[in-house]
């Protein structure tokens, strides 16, 4: 009696390690990227946007995927003055990024093809009516380079000396 309850018990472990293994593989990992021609843009637009009155909330160059989203999930001040930049990789022919409030409403929506004016950069701005988290969802596309692609994302904030001297 108690040897088939310890096979069930073994067999039962050995299948839920499996899945959890299986699922592991769909998760969405973050990773960095080096790309020179990228962190010059990204330094080149950091540059104008900090003599502009913005700073730096966050910043961070990131490994991706053609055709995928990078979900980014990030709280805002109602009020608060925002500016969000996305570069991309300068071979990628289409670039896009999608901002949702907390309710899942899309807020903002901006795309560019390489064909445009400093085409590989989407940048933004957005005040929120709420003070609530929103989702940005950066995504490229390229036609021969399926993985391996380098973003880079950057979200400022307008900084209250800057808004005093606007008044």
């Amino acid at each position: 009696m108690k040897k088939p309850l310890l096979s069930a018990i073994c067999a039962l472990s050995l299948l839920f390690s499996f899945s959890s293994f299986a699922q592991s593989d769909n998760v969405i990992r973050i990773s960095p990227c080096d790309n020179q021609s990228i962190q010059k843009q990204a330094d080149s637009v950091k540059h104008l946007l900090e003599d502009g009155g913005f700073s730096v909330l966050r910043e961070a160059s990131i490994t991706m995927e053609s055709e995928y989203e990078i979900p980014i999930i990030v709280p805002m001040s109602e009020g608060t003055s925002y500016q969000f930049v996305f570069i991309g990789d300068m071979k990628s022919n289409m670039y896009e990024v999608r901002m949702y409030d907390y309710n899942e409403k899309q807020v903002v929506y901006e795309k560019k093809r390489w064909s445009d004016i400093n085409g590989n950069i989407i940048s933004y701005s957005y005040i929120p009516k709420m003070s609530e988290y929103h989702m940005i969802k950066p995504l490229q596309v390229n036609n021969k380079q399926k993985k391996d692609l380098c973003g880079y994302v950057m979200l400022f904030r307008k900084t209250e000396a800057a808004d005093k001297k606007a008044r």
